[in-house]
């Protein structure tokens, strides 16, 4: 569904994105996941067709046209990062103007404004709408043309717990209608609970895109199991360690990390060592860390 071939932009002397080359099929969420100034925005823009390629090319749809061109633009509807609307405007007066902009049918304003959940503040002036309402408004314009493919940039970053429940049910609603969703965050709570694929931009160069399953099994690698011992065993840990060579004591408590066959390997050297298991808790790797050590590597 859209498509970067070896994707580069540069300004003047700066190159924001370095030849970035990845696939978002069509009907998945896919995120985009990167620090501050790694090319998130340029990539998502450049997908929207309001950046041109200094090199390299992006394109979208089944017939793999140019994201440039005015009907592969026409698959697509875009959030930026930061939402602005005049304030003397109100809300469904904004609505309304984008909607007959993009030639959608009437009833679409109710519907998006619905989503907005806007507490009746739609004939409110936006100039009163907190950044959270303004935010909400933005993602209920962007709603309107009901296209294959919604580009959002930060969706979440102003939402209140209300929105966040909106916004993560729309996603799911396009899931399971089989329309894309792209979308940049530093959230990484959202990226866990929606992305089918992550993809993480370093620096503008692509360090790594992992399906949701492979980070699964990545933050499971990365797990820690606490085993509460009703006394330390001799040599114990020594046995431990042969499977799983980082275990270490913490009071009465044997830490066991690694994977979960690690584990249960672990839990049999201590049972075999006569060992008296009192409590048991596993706690599996956090993203925040995982990310952290791609960010320390990819530098």
């Amino acid at each position: 569904m859209i498509r970067y071939d070896r994707f580069t932009k540069a300004y003047g002397a700066h190159t924001a994105v370095d030849g970035l080359s990845v696939d978002i099929p069509a009907g998945s969420v896919v995120a985009l996941l990167g620090p501050n100034g790694s090319g998130k925005t340029t990539s998502i823009k450049a997908a929207a067709g309001l950046v041109r390629p200094t090199s390299g090319d992006v394109r979208l749809g089944a017939e793999r046209r140019p994201a440039t061109e005015a009907e592969a633009r026409r698959l697509c509807s875009f959030l930026p990062q930061r939402v602005s609307f005049p304030d003397a405007l109100t809300g469904r007066e904004v609505v309304e103007f984008y909607r007959r902009m993009r030639g959608v049918p009437g009833d679409a304003t109710d519907r998006v404004m619905k989503f907005a959940s806007l507490n009746g503040a739609g004939n409110r002036a936006v100039g009163t709408y907190s950044g959270g309402m303004t935010q909400r408004l933005g993602l209920a314009v962007a709603m309107l043309p009901d296209a294959e493919i919604l580009l959002l940039d930060e969706p979440t970053a102003a939402l209140d717990p209300d929105g966040l429940c909106a916004f993560y049910g729309l996603v799911e609603a396009r899931r399971r209608s089989g329309r894309t969703v792209f979308f940049s965050s530093h959230q990484l709570g959202d990226v866990e609970r929606l992305a089918d694929l992550i993809v993480i931009l370093i620096e503008g160069r692509l360090a790594a895109t992992l399906t949701s399953s492979e980070l699964a099994a990545k933050l499971a690698d990365r797990g820690v199991m606490r085993v509460r011992m009703g006394q330390r065993v001799t040599a114990l840990l020594e046995r431990v360690r042969e499977i799983a060579p980082g275990a270490r004591w913490i009071g009465d408590d044997l830490m066991v990390p690694g994977p979960t066959a690690v584990r249960l390997g672990a839990l049999d050297a201590i049972r075999a060592a006569g060992g008296a298991i009192e409590g048991l808790s596993a706690e599996e790797g956090r993203l925040d860390e995982f990310y952290r050590s791609i960010v320390g590597g990819a530098r």
